[in-house]
């Protein structure tokens, strides 16, 4: 009886010795070239011959699309990055499934890199190197990249996900025509799922302005099918 409880207790014990190896705190390095640059912030790399992972930039949040400084933060981060050998530290994995890391090109701290130049946000909601923030303010007192703009498009893109904010008319043409009426009645962040809409036109509302993309599971661009297809 002794032998096999400590046998158990050994299988136990490489069990657990094997989740600690992979598991995002302690994974070594992960390494591979930059195929594709979504935006500021979220890159693909291709790990092997065949395959390829997405990768958001940890302790960084970049200008969306539709925001002031979007485009011009993809393209920093494609001069940084795109087509070359890359090395990442891996944080966490978020809700959407994507890798979240520090990312390196050689010896240059992609992450910091992006702050630095003024093409991102140190994303304080996030943020465990507080240094970061030091190279926004150096960057903000030197009226770098979007430091440049004027101060109300100065807005943080966490605040601009969630404030609709966005232009409405930015919509899709597929977009319902009453769905600018409806602007001053539906707030981004206050509800997430389909159960909680209430029409088609605050389904699409929550799409297409606070970029709900949950609504649109099998991404037609039509939100909660059941609502929007009676």
């Amino acid at each position: 009886m002794r032998s096999l409880v400590l046998k158990f207790a050994a299988g136990l014990l490489a069990t657990l010795a094997c989740f600690a190896r992979i598991s995002p705190a302690t994974a070594h390095p992960l390494s591979g070239r930059v195929v594709g640059v979504i935006d500021g912030d979220t890159i693909d790399i291709l790990i092997e011959t065949n395959r390829t992972a997405r990768i958001r930039l940890a302790e960084i949040d970049a200008p969306e699309h539709d925001q002031p400084w979007g485009a011009k933060s993809k393209r920093a981060l494609s001069d940084l990055v795109f087509g070359k050998a890359v090395t990442l530290r891996v944080a966490t994995h978020d809700r959407y499934g994507r890798t979240v890391a520090r990312l390196w090109v050689g010896d240059v701290d992609v992450n910091r890199e992006m702050i630095r130049q003024g093409a991102a946000w140190a994303f304080v909601q996030y943020l465990t190197d507080h240094s970061l923030l030091q190279v926004e303010a150096s960057a903000r007192r030197n009226h770098l990249g979007l430091w440049s703009l004027p101060e109300p498009q100065r807005r943080p893109p966490w605040e601009w996900r969630h404030s609709g904010s966005r232009q409405l008319s930015l919509l899709p043409n597929s977009a319902p025509l009453g769905l600018a009426k409806a602007t001053s009645a539906f707030t981004c962040g206050v509800k997430q799922y389909c159960r909680e809409m209430g029409s088609c036109a605050e389904a699409t509302w929550y799409l297409h302005v606070c970029g709900l993309r949950r609504l649109d599971g099998d991404g037609d661009g039509v939100p909660c099918e059941l609502l929007c297809r009676k």
